[in-house]
């Protein structure tokens, strides 16, 4: 009897479970895809196909199914199946690529090329990511992004710079379109009234980046990325308010000149005219500022597909901050404190490809930067002019060398009112006048279909400081997958420091500015090492991003605070300054609407002179970011967004200064809702600043008496009028409402 039981259940068990589907999974050019994803819907029956892109599906209940089969970096297919008693079906299964998950980026080479095949790790953020957190400029727009942090300079005025895994502003190149436009005065200046509505995506690189782009390019590169006028909207508005009595106004609008021309102006307003004194200390909490800018781009369609685009972008902004009573007629007196700020900018840059069967183009900008300022009384006027051009020749040599080769020149004109552009007799003003020349060389080598090496050069001939070299080394190894990524680089950087066009505490306050010495290029040497890793599941896509760098200086120039608390001494610092850290990103997409993107960054920025290590100041040592949302069905987005700042050491006004010397742990946090009515309306709102945080009611040392009337500074500087104690906005919680047009 037990026989028979026996055979009945072997029976049953090949006609319920003896079903199987296998088969091969490659690429549209025959090449096998391993560890893809294969499952069946509904089920728990699932594998992954082997290195060769082999896989097997065993022990299947009969009936109809439906098989899911997806890999990073291709389309997910599903492929009906029906299973009959004891039927095993050989299915062979081609993917193909979806390029949409991989954005094409440029930063890094100066060339297009897709994200995972880049050689430099290029972080991208889409516009859609800066909507998370509206904001008026640029500048507040990257509060989110890991490793970056906008840096308030002065509490009056609120200007500010970014700073890049800790390093200051200066160090961050700032590109429109891959053109330099951000630099010098603008540094400090020249971050808002982008207007947001033309901006297509943001790409950040890193590191030092100066064998492509020469000076100020230590730190890493933003490049603001903006719309073409080929496939941008015809009309885009976003407008917001907010409870503290912000306006800002987005316009963007595209129009056809002609058949063959097209154009995009973009129109950003910004207003805010509020005197607003929460933390009593006699003076603004957040600037007024008046502002507004224009922006034109033109594509004009050539032959053979040959380009041809320029664009232009003017901004006039009206700033102040000071005495909350102060008018406009004690601007530059010493009735009441004010910081008054008026500055005209233009810009213009392009890109004309040549006529020639090969590939070379033409990039050419050129800005100018006026600026008519009070610092109390002291007098700034600044007029800077920048010219820039540069051929870049890339052709493929073989099938494994995209070579690339560049000839640039650079032309900076300065003057401004103070002794930095004095002659030796203190008197007789002289603009400074600098020429730099340069030529760089890059040479992309295929060592195989998974392994890559980037060699390029630069050398560049400064009028005022000679010859300058440098060099970097990029590595790149992937799976053949794509889902692993393995990046090395090495590369040297150097910068001409201007400083007072790039630091802000240079003009403000009632420390003396002093140099030592002439002032020397500053050089420094990197070491990165980036991982990518990314997870398809059936519910999620993931991708965790993390990167270990190091950054050597030499001749590094800082403002020294504490040698003498009445100055701030430039000099290049007799000794060596080191930034190092490790960063971490994870970005994970659901399938239900769920999208979480968060990351870390933990770091140690020293200064060792005399072989007495500090830690720098103003600079975090761990700070993170994240941007949490979900979409509902009924087009209902809701945002949660944050960052977490680690203490800073702060500078201080000698022994004396009963200020504390490190700053808190602190985080601003934000959430925002929004709805869609069909792609025309958007209505969003939200609060901004949810914990209310902002720093002590004393940061502004000295608010009583601005002047430093009846004070010795030199026998108490710990009472002296002091600004530049700031590490975040004294703009608390508000909220916020806004609206979106956009018509195709």
């Amino acid at each position: 009897m037990k026989y028979s039981v026996f055979i009945v259940f072997l029976v049953l068990s090949t006609l319920s479970f003896g079903q199987t589907i296998s088969g091969k999974i490659t690429t549209e050019n025959g090449d096998e895809i391993p560890y893809a994803n294969v499952y069946l819907k509904k089920t728990k029956i699932g594998t992954s196909s082997d290195e060769n892109g082999f896989y097997k599906l065993k022990n299947i209940l009969k009936g109809s199914y439906t098989l899911l089969v997806s890999s990073i970096g291709y389309k997910t297919i599903a492929i009906k199946i029906n299973l009959t008693n004891n039927k095993k079906i050989v299915k062979n299964i081609t993917l193909t690529e979806d390029k949409s998950l991989d954005e094409i980026v440029i930063s890094g080479t100066l060339r297009p090329v897709s994200k995972t095949a880049s050689p430099v790790p290029v972080e991208v953020y889409s516009k859609s990511f800066f909507k998370k957190n509206p904001t008026p400029s640029i500048f507040e727009s990257l509060q989110n992004v890991n490793g970056v942090r906008p840096q308030l300079n002065c509490n009056v005025c609120n200007t500010g710079d970014i700073h890049i895994n800790g390093l200051e502003g200066p160090y961050t190149f700032i590109l429109i379109d891959g053109m330099p436009i951000v630099s010098g005065l603008s540094t400090v200046y020249g971050l808002t009234g982008i207007p947001q509505a033309l901006i297509e995506r943001v790409e950040i690189v890193k590191g030092p980046a100066s064998t492509l782009y020469g000076s100020e390019a230590v730190g890493g590169i933003i490049n603001i990325i903006t719309k073409k006028p080929t496939n941008a909207p015809q009309l885009t508005t976003d407008t917001f308010i907010s409870s503290w009595g912000e306006l800002n106004t987005d316009i963007g609008l595209r129009y056809n000149i002609s058949e063959k021309t097209q154009g995009l102006m973009g129109i950003n307003y910004f207003n805010f005219q509020n005197r607003i004194d929460n933390n009593n200390d006699n003076f603004t909490d957040l600037t007024l500022q008046n502002r507004i800018s224009l922006f034109n781009k033109i594509n004009i369609e050539r032959k053979s597909n040959k380009v041809f685009t320029i664009a232009g972008r003017y901004v006039y902004e009206d700033r102040w901050g000071g005495e909350i009573d102060w008018k406009r007629e004690f601007r530059g007196t010493n009735i009441k404190y004010g910081e008054s700020i008026y500055t005209n900018r233009w810009e213009t840059f392009g890109t004309y490809q040549l006529p020639t069967s090969e590939n070379i183009n033409f990039q050419f900008s050129a800005n100018g930067h006026y600026q008519d300022s009070f610092y109390g009384t002291d007098s700034y006027d600044a007029e800077q002019v920048i010219g820039f051009g540069q051929f870049v020749y890339n052709k493929k040599v073989k099938e494994n060398h995209e070579l690339l080769l560049g000839l640039a020149y650079r032309y900076t004109f300065y003057d401004d009112d103070t002794f930095a552009t004095f002659k030796d007799d203190g008197v007789t003003n002289k603009p400074s006048i600098t020429h730099l020349p340069g030529v760089f060389i890059q040479d992309e080598i295929s060592l195989s279909k998974r392994k890559k090496i980037l060699l390029g050069a630069r050398w560049d001939h400064n009028s005022a400081h000679g010859s300058i070299f440098s060099p970097r080394v990029n590595y790149k190894w992937n799976s053949r997958d794509n889902s692993t990524i393995l990046r090395a680089s090495v590369g040297n950087g150097f910068r001409v420091a201007n400083v007072f066009t790039e630091d802000h505490a240079a003009l403000t306050g009632a420390r003396k500015v002093e140099f030592e010495g002439d002032l020397q290029p500053e050089t420094s040497w990197n070491a990165n090492l980036n991982y990518v890793k990314k997870i398809n599941t059936e519910n999620s896509f993931i991708t965790f991003d993390t990167s270990v760098f190091y950054t050597y200086f030499d001749n590094r120039i800082l403002p020294d605070y504490e040698t003498d608390s009445n100055k701030i001494i430039y000099a290049n610092l007799d000794g060596f300054s080191v930034s190092k850290g490790i960063s971490l990103n994870a970005d994970i997409l659901f399938t239900n609407g769920l999208t979480i993107n968060a990351g870390g960054t933990l770091m140690d920025v020293s200064v060792t002179e005399n072989k007495i290590k500090t830690r720098q100041i103003l600079t975090e040592s761990f700070s993170g970011v994240w941007s949490i949302s979900y979409r509902f069905n009924n087009d209902l987005t809701i945002d949660y967004t944050g960052n977490l700042y680690g203490p800073m050491r702060l500078p201080l006004l000698g022994l004396n200064d009963k200020r504390d010397e490190f700053s808190p742990w602190y985080s601003i946090q934000n959430i925002q809702l929004s709805k869609k009515y069909t792609n025309t309306w958007e209505i969003y709102g939200g609060v901004k600043n949810l914990l209310n945080f902002t720093p002590k009611e004393n940061s502004i040392n000295n608010s009583t008496n601005p002047f430093n009337t009846g004070i010795d500074t030199n026998q108490n500087p710990e009472l002296a009028f002091d600004p530049s104690y700031v590490y975040a906005s004294n703009q608390g919680i508000r909220a916020f409402v806004g609206i979106r047009y956009t018509l195709f």
